[in-house]
């Protein structure tokens, strides 16, 4: 037993009983080492990660490797979901040292926390190699070594550095053409995605730009070219990641990744930071083309992260593992023979082989031995160019059987600690399937979900908006076991911000445009940097090596991008132009990345389309508000934002727009509002 054992960390207390003498990441180890004067070694990874796995087992529970680690070093071990802060910074040291970063991610520091050597999984033997030979430099050439962390911390401090762009901006509406195109050349024209024939990631926010670039090119008649290219690339990825083996065509939900061109075989871990973002991404998509695919995937991926990820008291849980019984795709994987004897005797005996056929299922199996169930196309059109009616008619209700079958087996591993930013994700995605698809039962979820994080992740609960001398209420990241720990980050508060903007909107309460205004006034607080106009991840912390901003769009956006979402947002409900100032100066600060690096800024690019093309202000006052924006909404409309209120209000957009026993619409952009039609 190790220092880990008083951790609530799922992850932590996986490695609790490891022969390593692992500290949490604190104080108490920091200081250890400079005490000490000992090399630190920091090992980050999370709890669904199958080589994390892989590598506990050969090397973190082997007494030999640890009696070399507990030797030499201070070992400290991260959950990189609960300290995305610490995460960031190794993984920027290691990149720099070795080109790519992953989990297991192990860096080797000195005793104040500067990177020495990194990497990410090891063999056994490469282990301890490493661990002898970096402490043997550290033992015989101290000089060097500090001459090296010096070098490698100089590069990190460069590489997070920010300017100020003092020009305006000055986007115009030609630069969607160019942007559009670098998303495409990055494209895998075949089975969509990026370009890879490696691990292929579900990039939700490059998709959802596509998504909004063709709605605008259509609208402002762009090159019919450009808006076919976009659309057939739109269509093409998401079509493929919904048939392929990334999404559970039994259960529901998206793995984590493809470890194939194809989107056919998955790291089986399930994220429901990954999950709550494809169900915003099929619902817009659905809203916009009506393809029926899109609806089934968000009614399934809901459906599973319902059963499978939802805590009693409000919240939503982590991730699944990727492993099961040791074996990683255990749970998920078929022997056609257990297909065959799950339907014989049943009424689908005779459906087996077209079943078997569809989904790619051989007697050799598709991945080492078993079968990853997936398709190449979808069922309607299988089932119309070989006339198998009756399989088309009966293929849901086989998977149905197969999941009861699959149930049975022994699950993988649930990490059920809370994290803010993940379920302010899912509450936004639960709000837009709800608007999409008229379904008031998840706008309920999201609701229970963004109260549960308010009365649980706070640290106070302040009622009535300030106008003038507003509460500023700090967050926590974490929650498990009735505990709260770990301070946010940016992107808790930024997610949470859009999150409970988006409950505003859709329910047209004013507590939650109250708690947006009060986390929003502790991040300027104390998250803001005047010089640059940009926001740190973090609040500061002594131990940190370099102070970051989050920027880039990845398979989460940045946490700035989402802020400056927000900022947009909050300005057209408040009318205060210090809102947009400040939004329009973070888009400015990273123009040259939107333009000439669009796939790692494909949110702000969203935000970029905003003050590029008119947005209107959709507003209902009146005791019929809530039916009339409903309505409304039934049109997919990314250039509008949508408020109501059934009563007389305060807020800047309401304010003077209210007429007794009477509903009125009003239209407005920029800041001009025409005249309102009775209703």
């Amino acid at each position: 037993m190790n220092q880990l054992i008083h951790s609530t960390s799922p992850y932590l207390l996986q490695h609790a009983h490891n022969p390593v003498n692992w500290y949490p990441y604190s104080e108490e180890a920091l200081e250890k080492a400079k005490k000490e004067n000992k090399l630190m070694l920091i090992s980050i990874g999370y709890a669904a990660c199958h080589w994390c796995h892989v590598m506990e087992k050969e090397s973190f529970e082997d007494q030999e490797v640890a009696d070399l680690m507990n030797e030499h070093y201070i070992c400290i071990k991260v959950d990189r979901e609960e300290r995305p802060d610490v995460d960031k910074i190794y993984m920027d040291a290691v990149v720099v040292m070795i080109q790519h970063g992953g989990w297991p991610l192990n860096c080797i520091c000195l005793p104040d926390g500067r990177p020495l050597y990194g990497g990410t999984y090891f063999p056994k033997q490469n282990w301890l190699n490493v661990l002898n030979q970096v402490a043997a430099v550290f033992a015989q050439r101290k000089e060097y070594a500090f001459e090296y962390a010096e070098k490698l911390t100089s590069a990190m401090l460069e590489m997070s550095k920010i300017a100020k762009n003092e020009q305006k901006l000055s986007f115009l509406p030609e630069d969607l053409t160019h942007i559009v195109l670098d998303i495409l050349q990055n494209t895998d024209k075949e089975w969509g995605g990026q370009q890879t024939d490696r691990n292929k990631f579900p990039l939700p926010s490059n998709q959802l730009f596509l998504l909004h670039a063709t709605f605008y090119a259509k609208k402002y008649d762009f090159p019919t070219q450009l808006q076919a290219q976009a659309t057939i690339n739109l269509h093409n990825t998401l079509t493929r990641m919904a048939l392929g083996g990334i999404f559970d065509q039994i259960g529901g939900g998206f793995s984590r990744y493809s470890t194939d061109k194809y989107w056919q075989v998955p790291h089986f871990e399930k994220m429901l930071y990954d999950n709550a973002q494809m169900i915003n991404l099929y619902a817009q998509a659905y809203h916009s083309f009506a393809n029926p695919l899109y609806k089934s995937v968000v009614y399934q991926t809901i459906n599973f992260v319902e059963k499978e990820l939802s805590a009693p008291e409000g919240g939503f849980y982590s991730s699944l593992d990727a492993d099961s019984e040791g074996v990683e795709g255990k749970f998920y994987v078929w022997k056609k023979t257990e297909i065959e004897q799950a339907f014989l005797g049943s009424k689908w005996e005779a459906l087996t082989a077209s079943f078997c056929t569809f989904y790619r299922i051989s007697d050799e199996g598709n991945w080492e031995g078993a079968n990853v169930i997936w398709a190449t196309e979808t069922i309607e059109r299988y089932c119309h160019d070989l006339n198998l009616p009756e399989f088309l008619a009966e293929a849901e209700n086989m998977r149905k059987h197969l999941y009861e079958i699959r149930s049975k087996r022994v699950r993988p591993a649930l990490d059920d600690k809370i994290l803010t930013s993940w379920n302010a994700l899912m509450i936004k995605g639960l709000i837009q399937a709800s608007q999409v698809f008229s379904e008031k039962k998840w706008l309920v979820l999201a609701e229970k979900s963004g109260e549960f994080i308010w009365q649980n992740l706070t640290g106070a609960v302040p009622r009535g908006i300030s106008k003038d001398t507003p509460i500023p209420i700090r967050l926590f990241r974490n929650y498990k076991n009735g505990e709260k720990t770990i301070p946010a980050f940016l992107d808790d508060y930024a997610y949470l911000i859009e999150a409970y903007l988006c409950l505003f909107s859709a329910n047209m309460q004013e507590i939650w445009l109250e708690r947006a205004l009060n986390l929003w006034h502790y991040v300027e607080a104390n998250f803001y940097e005047e010089t640059t106009g940009m926001f740190f991840y973090t609040e500061g912390n002594p131990a940190e090596i370099v102070r970051k901003y989050e920027t880039s769009d990845d398979v989460t956006p940045a946490a700035c991008s989402v802020l400056a979402h927000c900022l947009f947002i909050l300005h057209k409900i408040t009318g205060k132009s210090k809102y947009d100032e400040m939004a329009q100066q973070m888009l400015q600060n990273v123009a040259e990345g939107v333009i000439h690096k669009t796939y790692w800024h494909s949110n702000w690019a969203m935000l970029m389309l905003k003050y590029v093309f008119t947005q209107y202000e959709r507003v209902v006052t009146g005791e019929n508000a809530e039916a009339f924006l409903a309505e409304m909404r039934q049109t997919f409309a990314p250039d509008c934002l949508y408020f109501g209120a059934e009563k007389e209000s305060e807020i800047g957009l309401f304010e003077g727009r209210f007429e007794a026993e009477k509903t009125q619409f009003f239209v407005c952009h920029d800041q001009t509002c025409e005249l309102p039609v009775v209703l």
